[in-house]
Parts: structure tokens; C-alpha cells; sequence
């Protein structure tokens, strides 16, 4: 039992008020209240201070003594890492090239009003407050990508083109900010100055919007560069950051294929099981059409997953996990129309008002929704997912210092975990039917083409001769939507935006699978050396949070 008196705690809850008055918009998302109606400084006089900050935190940390127990050391590791890399960022001088299409300052300005408080008057005077002010924000993000811009740093013209179309959408009548009005008509707020302000705030966020479109259409796109590739010294340096382990790119590479030609040939097996003699495509073709295997309405759609996220959660928790108390909830939510497809998970405020919630973005489709591939996505994001995952971080508060509690995220064990959870509901029978198989092993395919999609484009690695798909040929976008379409049955829509997240985030995508392949390493490990208990692994996995890989493998086996 950790009793905390080391003063890295003291230290740690003290940069977690730091960090959210630099990141107020990350400590939306983290759930910290006291900053919501507020932007960062993005501007280059801003990330000027906070890179000093971050450099002031790092002597503080240092001057510390040295850490005495596990948990001590643990809270110097998660500090520490997450310092190292933040200022790794601005010192390669990322942080002026960060536009993409998916998780740049620029989602994050639109999305950030999804997860604000509207229960309370204070809580819709935040948003009041950040729509009248996101020109200021938005002008100081133009400023940074400039300075990019004029040192050289421009992004590939894929990515500011569909920026620019996101911020058209933001500032058109079809704008996400809209709805906001609805919903504040909708809730038990009841005060006359409200909707009349939300309006005002509403269309100066629109025209701020539809100017900083116009500026990346008019201005940064002529700079920007055709090619999508980064290259292998920024893509391991990126993948590093993911990761929290240094990979060899080329070895993953071929890895990634061994991994497609392996889950290939399950997904032929399962799509006999659907229809005698049926190819993969034609497997598909049926879950995809057949209206019994859908949900009719998007009401529908969440009322199942409502309901299988409960069953899990009823036959798993006790025997297999131990859920705590405070996240014995999880929302599902459908996402406004305008942003990537897919779904993501947002965890539970730090005080636990705000529920953990499962996000789909179906776009504006109205139904059916076919669902063979949507329940291992569930417990993927869900329970026993990344619902699982971020409400244990969240509630370890007797081993785990705040400041790890709320900001530390390696995609590497975070994503490797939910992509590892997946696996296990197959394993315990909660695909019970052919068609959740068969999508399982779709997502599992996705994350395996992501590997070899991702490496082999930024490295401009050839397609292997030995490989059915295309041999010998080079990556091109085309290429890449091609196999997402034709061996992870993804839709052609979802296929491109795929790919444009991939070349606009080198090194994110890998993380689902490289952090499923380390976990299942270690514990092959663990049962290895005998008197393996599968809930015991669980459990000591999931305490410590999702850590960079090469201080979970420190950590679990010594």
C-alpha cells in the first residue's frame, strides 16, 4: 500500500494545475475543471513559455529526492516521460508542423464542446465564453503554422486540404456549433440570457472559422508539400512517442505482413461459417445488407450497445476484473456529423460527474446500421476496453500520483490494451455469433494493415514480392485504400479518411497492434514461469496505467 508521503505526489498534483492552465482544452478532455473557459496560447510567444515551463518542471522534478518504493518511482517515470517528450516536441520543432486531419489543435477547437459541462449555467457560460473568443486562438495557431511555413515545416497538401473542408463545415449553416443551441433549448438550464448570447458566440465562432479556412487555402497551401512520406528519422522518432520503446521500422514492417497473411486466412474461415462457400467479400456483402443483422435507427444502434456494454459488464466484473465503484457507468454518444468516422472513447471527469462515454461519428446516417463489426469495437472502447483501462488510472489514487492519473497516455499499452481486450471477449464467447467473429477479426485486420500501410508509406518501403496484394509495387494512396477496402472490408468513404489520418500522424497507427503484440508477449512470459493467474496479470497491467512499453515490461517482469 503506497501512503503517498514522497513529495513527487505533492509535486505531481502541483503540474497537474500547471499543465492545465498552459492545456485548458487538455484538461477539458482530462476532465479538470477551473480552465474551461479558456484557450492555450498557441502562438509562438506561447509555446515559447511553455516550453520554458516545462523545463522549470524538469529542474523541480530533479531537486526531488530520490524515489524509495515502487509507486515513488513510478510517479517520477510518469512525470518525467511525459516532460521528456513534450519538450522532445518542440525541440524537433514538431510543434510547427502540427496539422492533420484528425488529432491536431485544429479538431481539437471544434470537437473540445462535445465534452463541456451543459448542466449548469456556469457551464454553458464557458462555452459561451470560448466560441466569442476562438479567433484568438485560432490566430495564434495561424502564427505557429506560419513560422512552420516560413522555416520550411509546411505539412503535405493532403492534410491542409482537408482541414480546410473541416473549417468550411464549421463555419456553414451545417456547423457543429449549431446544435449547441438545441441542446442548451433542451437541458434544465433555464436562464434568458443564455440563448441570446450562445447566438452571438456561435456566429463570431463561424466566421472565425471560415477565416482561418480561408487563410489555409489562400496561404499555407501554396507552401505546402505534395509529398505525404516523412521519412524514417521523424517516423521512429514519432513511433517513439506512441510507443514509449524504440521499434525497428523495417522489422515491424515484415511483421505486419506475417500478421495480414495469418488473419486472412481466418477471416476465409469464418465466412464459410456465415454462408457455405462464401468468399470474404461475399461474407460481407451479406452482414453488410441483411436488415436482420442491423440496427434499424441510430436510437436502436445505441440501445444495443447500451445493452451488450451492461451484459459484459454484469458477467466479467468480480471473476475476471475488479471494477471500481465510480466507473460502474459508461454513455454511449453519437457524434454531430463533420468530423473523421469511427469511434473513441472520452473518460470520466477527475470527479466523476461526467461519465466515461463510448463516441460513434456515423456522419448524418440516419440507418441501418450493421453491426457484425461495431461489437468487438464496444468492448474495445468500452468495457472491458479503454473504459476499464482509464476508470482504473483514474481511480488508483492510492498508488498512482494525479498528475499520472489524468495526463499520462501511451497509445502503445493504451490502444494495445483495448485491441488485447477484444481478443479476450473472443476467447470468453462474447462474439457469439459468426458475424461479431468474422468483425473481430476485421478490426484485428485493420490494425494489422495499419502497420504495414503505415511504415510503408512514410519509409517508402516497396510492397513485399512475396505478397499477394500488389507485389513489388510502391505505396500510394490509391494502394492503401485499395486494401483497407479489399482485406479490411472497410467502406471506401471510411477507407480515405483512414488514410489521411495515417499520413497525417506517422506513427500513432501502429500503436494498436505493436502494444496487443508486447502484452501478449509478457505475459506469455508470465505463464512461462508457472503459477499463472490471468486476473492477477489483469490487474497489475491495468494499475499502473497506460505507460510507455518499456517501463510496463520493467515493471511486470522485473
Amino acid at each position: 500500500m503506497s501512503d503517498q508521503s514522497h513529495p513527487v505526489f505533492a509535486l505531481s498534483s502541483d503540474f497537474v494545475d500547471e499543465v492545465a492552465a498552459l492545456a485548458p482544452t487538455w484538461a477539458t478532455y482530462a476532465g479538470v475543471a477551473g480552465n474551461d473557459h479558456r484557450w492555450p496560447d498557441l502562438s509562438p510567444a506561447g509555446h515559447e513559455a511553455t516550453l520554458a515551463h516545462y523545463r522549470g518542471m524538469v529542474e523541480r522534478l530533479e531537486a526531488l529526492p530520490a524515489p524509495e518504493t515502487k509507486w515513488d518511482r513510478l510517479a517520477f517515470q510518469a512525470v518525467g516521460s511525459f516532460l521528456a517528450d513534450a519538450i522532445a516536441v518542440y525541440e524537433s520543432n514538431d510543434h510547427l508542423r502540427e496539422l492533420d486531419s484528425i488529432a491536431s489543435e485544429a479538431q481539437t477547437i471544434v470537437d473540445i464542446f462535445e465534452h463541456m459541462d451543459k448542466s449548469t449555467p456556469e457551464g454553458w457560460t464557458n462555452i459561451c465564453t470560448r466560441l466569442g473568443s476562438m479567433d484568438t486562438a485560432l490566430s495564434g495557431y495561424r502564427a505557429t503554422l506560419a513560422q512552420g511555413m516560413d522555416q520550411g515545416l509546411a505539412v503535405a497538401q493532403r492534410q491542409v486540404t482537408v482541414v480546410a473542408e473541416q473549417s468550411r463545415v464549421a463555419a456553414s449553416d451545417d456547423s457543429p456549433f449549431e446544435a449547441l443551441l438545441t441542446e442548451l433549448a433542451e437541458s434544465n438550464v433555464d436562464r434568458a440570457d443564455l440563448p441570446p448570447r450562445l447566438a452571438a458566440a456561435i456566429a463570431h465562432a463561424r466566421a472565425a472559422q471560415a477565416e482561418f479556412g480561408e487563410w489555409l487555402v489562400d496561404s499555407y497551401l501554396p507552401h505546402a508539400i505534395a509529398k505525404d512520406a516523412v521519412g524514417r528519422e521523424r517516423y521512429v522518432r514519432s513511433a517513439r512517442r506512441f510507443l514509449g520503446m524504440a521499434i525497428d521500422p523495417e522489422a515491424t514492417y515484415a511483421w505486419g505482413w506475417e500478421e495480414v497473411a495469418r488473419l486472412r486466412a481466418r477471416m476465409e474461415e469464418v465466412a464459410d461459417e456465415i454462408s457455405s462457400g462464401a468468399t470474404i467479400l461475399e461474407a460481407l456483402q451479406i452482414l453488410k445488407t441483411d436488415p436482420a443483422r442491423a440496427a434499424a435507427t441510430r436510437e436502436d444502434f445505441v440501445s444495443f450497445m447500451e445493452a451488450r456494454n451492461a451484459v459484459a459488464l454484469e458477467r466479467l466484473e468480480g471473476s475476471h476484473f475488479d471494477v471500481p465503484e465510480e466507473i460502474r457507468e459508461v454513455d454511449v454518444r453519437l457524434a454531430k456529423p463533420g468530423g473523421p468516422l469511427g469511434a473513441y472513447y472520452v473518460g470520466p471527469s477527475e470527479d466523476y460527474t461526467r461519465p466515461g462515454a463510448v463516441w460513434w461519428s456515423h456522419g448524418d446516417n440516419p440507418g441501418p446500421f450493421p453491426l457484425y463489426d461495431e461489437v468487438s469495437t464496444l468492448y474495445h472502447e468500452g468495457f472491458p476496453g479503454h473504459h476499464l483501462q482509464v476508470g482504473t488510472q483514474l481511480t488508483s489514487a492510492e498508488n498512482l500520483s494525479r498528475f499520472h492519473r489524468l495526463f499520462i497516455w501511451y497509445p502503445g499499452l493504451g490502444e494495445g490494451w483495448a485491441l488485447y481486450a477484444e481478443l479476450l471477449m473472443e476467447q470468453m464467447g462474447f462474439l457469439d455469433k459468426p458475424d461479431y467473429v468474422f468483425g473481430f477479426l476485421s478490426a484485428q485486420m485493420l490494425r494489422a494493415c495499419r502497420v504495414v500501410i503505415d511504415i510503408g508509406s512514410h519509409l517508402e518501403l516497396p510492397i513485399p514480392d512475396d505478397q499477394p496484394f500488389h507485389p513489388g509495387e510502391d505505396w500510394s494512396f490509391a494502394l492503401a485504400v485499395e486494401m483497407l477496402q479489399t482485406y479490411a472490408t472497410l467502406e471506401k468513404e471510411y477507407a480515405e479518411s483512414e488514410v489521411t489520418r495515417y499520413l497525417g500522424w506517422p506513427g500513432q497507427a501502429i500503436a494498436y497492434k505493436v502494444g496487443e503484440r508486447e502484452i501478449l508477449d509478457i505475459r506469455a512470459t508470465l505463464e512461462g514461469r508457472g503459477d499463472f493467474d490471468a486476473k492477477a496479470f489483469h490487474a497489475n497491467l491495468l494499475e499502473i496505467g497506460p505507460v510507455g512499453l518499456e517501463v510496463v515490461r520493467e515493471l511486470l517482469l522485473g
